[in-house]
């Protein structure tokens, strides 16, 4: 039984660190799509470009960067980046690339009741 456990434990413990490892760029991706969100509505509502993409880049994970652009009467923002490998003992698992777009309509300045 000693050593089942002995070839078994080194199984559970990568199988482990691969599921937080799954865990950890999920997370990545949704804080990256969030990050893209958020910064397309505060161009869409009039904010000052430089504000937007600081307020995204608040909730975008490290190494994540935003672009701007305009379509017609539409705000474009797309992030892009790229979340590391753990390393250490777990040196093999590789990175993962995290890609997001947000499109928001503009707000139409000065109309309202």
């Amino acid at each position: 039984m000693t050593a089942e456990l002995a070839l078994a434990l080194p199984i559970l413990l990568a199988l482990t660190a691969g599921l937080v490892w799954l865990l950890a760029v999920a997370v990545a991706q949704v804080r990256t799509v969030d990050a893209a969100r958020e910064a397309a509505r505060a161009m869409a509502r009039g904010d000052d470009a430089g504000a937007a993409l600081a307020l995204g880049e608040r909730v975008a994970p490290d190494g994540v960067r935003l672009s701007v652009r305009h379509v017609g009467d539409r705000v474009v923002v797309r992030a892009r980046g790229r979340f590391s490998g753990p390393g250490g003992l777990f040196g093999a698992i590789p990175g993962a690339t995290l890609e997001a777009e947000a499109v928001a309509l503009a707000e139409e300045e000065g109309g309202g009741s």
